[in-house]
């Protein structure tokens, strides 16, 4: 069996092809295998989740209700998912949530009562593996061709599609010391907000920034900002301490999901099967 609880998917680009700000859930197409590989992980009783940064809100281009349509339209293609989190800001925001940053990654395991030290993140590019890294969770690469070389060469684990990379964990990941860093929070590193980068994937993450090709996929899905580094230790640690503070009050409790793709939103952050908004900003 195996040890990995819950497997959390980044959405555009890995579970689905990706569409840059796509607000029309008929574009929404699986990847090649997706159905099964998510089935497979169901009938092993492992939670699955999708953990996805949907800038095109903060942008003006799309509607949290627009996210929510194509997010119910991607399960009925693949089936219901456990937990959907997705971070609603731009990347000069400085939010916890948008990935790199580990915020939806620890808010998702926690919603789902798994410790991140028993979750994988399957994405697509850097960003992916290094929110990864920062929670505490596992990081399964599935490049596409939109992955930069040095994010390849510097995941933890690599698979050449979406089954694989399924097939990966059910066989059993090898669960290396160093995949991943002490999760974030109260018990975990002392730098919530993603420590001192300096390992290879962190570097590959930042570099998208400077030298990442100008699409609007990965502006959408990668951290791009440098404001968030440029706030000292403890301003950061404060700012995720706060913000994960108003999730948990702010958030109604809905640890085992209830809904299905067809329920009425409920008034306020919460929106039913698709997706909930984990951070506000700042």
């Amino acid at each position: 069996m195996s040890p990995v609880k819950a497997v959390l998917f980044d959405r555009d680009g890995t579970l689905v092809h990706d569409v840059p700000y796509n607000a029309d859930p008929d574009l929404a197409r699986p990847v090649d295998g997706a159905r099964e590989a998510l089935d497979a992980l169901r009938a092993r009783g492992i939670r699955t989740g999708v953990v996805t940064n949907q800038s095109g809100i903060a942008r003006g281009l799309l509607s949290e209700a627009d996210v929510r349509r194509v997010n119910r339209r991607i399960e009925e293609l693949l089936g219901p998912f456990d937990v959907w989190a997705l971070c609603p800001h731009g990347p000069d925001d400085g939010c916890h949530c948008r990935k790199p940053q580990p915020g939806m990654v620890l808010w998702a395991a926690g919603r789902i009562c798994v410790h991140p030290a028993d979750c994988v993140v399957v994405g697509d590019i850097g960003a992916d593996m290094e929110a990864a890294r920062r929670a505490g969770a596992h990081g399964i690469l599935v490049p596409t061709p939109q992955t930069r070389p040095e994010e390849t060469d510097t995941a933890p684990h690599v698979a050449p599609d979406l089954l694989t990379a399924v097939r990966t964990v059910l066989n059993g990941l090898a669960r290396d010391d160093d995949d991943s860093a002490p999760p974030d929070g109260p018990d975990g590193a002392e730098d919530p907000a993603g420590a001192a980068e300096t390992d290879g994937s962190a570097q590959a993450a930042r570099g998208q920034e400077a030298t990442g090709p100008d699409r609007e996929d990965r502006a959408e899905r990668t951290n791009r900002t440098d404001r968030a580094d440029r706030l000292s230790r403890a301003d950061r640690a404060d700012r995720l301490s706060r913000a994960d503070r108003a999730n948990r009050t702010d958030v109604p409790d809905r640890t085992h999901r209830t809904d299905g793709p067809g329920a009425a939103e409920p008034d306020g952050p919460v929106g039913g099967s698709g997706g909930t908004v984990v951070g506000r900003a700042p």
